[in-house]
């Protein structure tokens, strides 16, 4: 398989095997009108398999959305075909509007105009709480 390098663009490295096409829809990738490639289940050293997705075109990304989806992603930014920075993502200390309360219960479900934030209660199990209702969500 060959997939070309990129001139000007972004390449998201390290994605858990099968996340791929979730972080593809949440980025909204489809809406581009760059090239964009996925590819799902590469070989790596490190992690067995991985996925990856490259995108010909410098643009901002919600990092919090990477760090929520999979914390141990690798961004790799690309000027003029040289890597000019590469980076790490972190688990966001909270969220917002990516995910959706579950908790009927919730105002949220009432207040359609709210905004879906969750907070990170717990680091180590990747733990998020409602700011609404503390519902917890993993």
């Amino acid at each position: 398989m060959n997939i070309d390098s990129i001139k000007n663009g972004i390449v998201i490295d390290h994605i858990k095997a099968k996340k791929g096409m979730e972080i593809y829809k949440a980025l909204k990738l489809d809406e581009l009108d760059c090239s964009v490639a996925l590819i799902t289940n590469a070989k790596s050293q490190k992690m067995v398999r991985k996925d990856i997705i490259k995108i010909d075109k410098s643009m901002d990304i919600n990092l919090d959305i990477l760090g929520f989806i999979d914390p141990n992603i690798t961004i790799n930014i690309v000027k003029e075909n040289e890597l000019t920075r590469k980076f790490h993502v972190e688990l966001p200390k909270q969220v917002v509007n990516i995910v959706r309360c579950q908790n009927p219960r919730c105002i949220t479900s009432v207040e359609k105009s709210l905004d879906q934030i969750f907070c990170l209660t717990d680091t180590e199990n990747k733990v998020y709480r409602c700011k609404y209702c503390e519902m917890s969500m993993k």
